[in-house]
Order: C-alpha cells, then sequence, then structure tokens
C-alpha cells in the first residue's frame, strides 16, 4: 500500500493498517538460523549419556604395552611370511587340495572364547541378557541367558528383543584384515546341542563396495532340544542375502574365498531362558551335493 493512499484514510483504519504493516514485518526479514556444523557428533539414542572425552583421550599411553604390540606384530609379519614358501595358509599344496574338512573353531579352553563376542538387545536399552562361558569339562561353548521383546521406552524403538553371539575379525600383522578362504568348501558343519528353538546363522563376507557392509548371508538351523547332540550339515548354496535384516531380491551365491565372520542370533519373541551349546564349527566339502545355489538370480546382461 502506497503512502498517498495511506494519508486518504481516516483516523482509525489509519492505525489498524500501520499495526497490522508492523506485525508483517519481523515475517518479511530472512530468519538467522545457525549454519549446520561441519562436522558432526556420532547419534546418540535417546537415555544414553553424552560422551564428554575428546577421542586423544581414550588412547593408552602405555610405552610397556607398545613395546609388546610391536612385538606381536612382527611375530605375525614373520608367519605370513614363512608360511607363503610352505602353501596356503602354511600347508602343503597337495594335502591343501586333498582336504576334505576342516575345523575352523573348536572351544578347548578361555583362549577359544576370546575369539567370539556377545550382544543383545541391552545395548539399545532393551532387556534380553546373553552370556558365554566354556560348558561342562571346559570343551564346549555354552550360550545361555534370557529373551525380552520388551522394547525400550525411548519414544524412537518399536521392535526388540535378540541375542548373538559372532566370530571376531581375524587380523593378520598390523591389524589388516584377513579373510576365511572356504573356496574349497560346499557344506557347513557344527556339532551343537539346544533347547528346540530356531536359530539364525549369519555369515558375513567381504564386498567391493562400503554400503555394502551390512550384507549378510543367512539360514535357520532348527535345534531339537534334549540331552542328545545334533550334527548339523548346511550347504552354502542354501544361505540367502539379507541386508539389514531385509530379504534382498537380488541374490547372488556367498563368496566363499573373502568370508569374515560368523555368527548365531536369536530372535523368535519367545520370552524366556534359552540356551545353545557349540561343541566345533568346521566346513566340508559334500561330493553328494551338487546344487550352486538354491534361489533364482538375477541374469546379468541378458539377450535380446
Amino acid at each position: 500500500m502506497s503512502l498517498q493512499r495511506i494519508t486518504h484514510l481516516p483516523s482509525g483504519r489509519l492505525l489498524s493498517t500501520i499495526l497490522h504493516h508492523q506485525l508483517l514485518l519481523p515475517s518479511i526479514i530472512p530468519l538467522t538460523v545457525p549454519k549446520r556444523a561441519v562436522i558432526q557428533g556420532e547419534y546418540r539414542r535417546p537415555g544414553q549419556p553424552k560422551k564428554t572425552k575428546f577421542a586423544w583421550q581414550k588412547i593408552n599411553f602405555n610405552f610397556s604395552k607398545g613395546l609388546e604390540g610391536i612385538k606381536k606384530h612382527f611375530t605375525l609379519l614373520k608367519k605370513e611370511f614363512t608360511d607363503r614358501w610352505v602353501g596356503p595358509e602354511g600347508k602343503p599344496i597337495i594335502e591343501h587340495m586333498l582336504e576334505q574338512n576342516r575345523v575352523v573353531w573348536e572351544f578347548r579352553g578361555p583362549e577359544s572364547l576370546r575369539e567370539w563376542t556377545v550382544s543383545s538387545d541391552r545395548e539399545i536399552g532393551g532387556h534380553s541378557e546373553a552370556y558365554l562361558k566354556l560348558g561342562r569339562n571346559n570343551n564346549t561353548c555354552f550360550l545361555y541367558g534370557t529373551l525380552s521383546s520388551t522394547p525400550p521406552r525411548d519414544g524412537e524403538t518399536r521392535y526388540s528383543g535378540y541375542c548373538t553371539m559372532r566370530s571376531k575379525q581375524p587380523l593378520a600383522s598390523f591389524d589388516r584384515k584377513k579373510h576365511h578362504d572356504w573356496s574349497s568348501f560346499n557344506t557347513l558343519q557344527l556339532r551343537v546341542r539346544g533347547d528346540g528353538r530356531p536359530w539364525m546363522i549369519n555369515v558375513s563376507a567381504e564386498t567391493y563396495f562400503s554400503h555394502q557392509k551390512d550384507d549378510i548371508y543367512c539360514y535357520f538351523l532348527y535345534t531339537r532340544g534334549g540331552p542328545y547332540w545334533q550334527d548339523v550339515k548346511i550347504p552354502f548354496s542354501k544361505f540367502f542375502l539379507t541386508h539389514r535384516g531385509r530379504v534382498q531380491d537380488d541374490q547372488h551365491p556367498v563368496w566363499l574365498d573373502k568370508v569374515n565372520t560368523i555368527g548365531f542370533t536369536l530372535g523368535d519373541k519367545a520370552d524366556g531362558p534359552f540356551q545353545l551349546e557349540i561343541d566345533f564349527i568346521g566346513v566340508c566339502k559334500d561330493y553328494a551335493h551338487t546344487e550352486e545355489f538354491a534361489y533364482e538370480a538375477y541374469k546379468r546382461n541378458p539377450e535380446v
């Protein structure tokens, strides 16, 4: 509204018009919003305390521990060079070619448990509990705990109730990634004794791209319960590809030459105690199994 038109208005209407324009002025001026910081902190779940320490404060500056680490890594480096002269994984080439069975994990002491980690939904505020210990006579691995599907009261999480046992990533000298090479085998073999619950076996392999780091190959393990041991053989062709718990449409076989970890997950929504006892985990070559892949895969470069 121009100044000439405002001068011809009545006094009462003129006052209301001026007040109306004063109320609109703040919305016309651009708001000064603080810019988003370039470096953002990691995501913190509701209810968790804020970390007040800096990154450099978590480093343990211990001279004696540093010398032990240097000695350890140079010992591993020497072993890598000597194993290369002998053959693949330190075995003669003939023994490697004729190998039919291999025990990868065998629980025969406290040192064998250090290769595994246990987690549950308690890390995100849930109520499930999982523990790992040696079985009777220190010859088995005993995973037990309590499963609870009650979600945490953080206003964000809707589903809960899982317990997981996973092997650690094998490392070479100077903390370089090391992979399990199972390309000579086609079947996963393990000896377990459970309580009748269904478990999920998760196999993680190395990927080419960073957005595929959550890709996991899964299959089911059905325990029958009771006091008797159960010998299980699962072909690798039965494992299907998942990403963050969702089955993918584009399926492909497991890359057995670069296997990182293997894990066991319980999430059957049956609240209560659980237990799983494992004797050994290995791989074998079953000549009776000739299936390459059990699921339909997309055809690469289809013919026109």
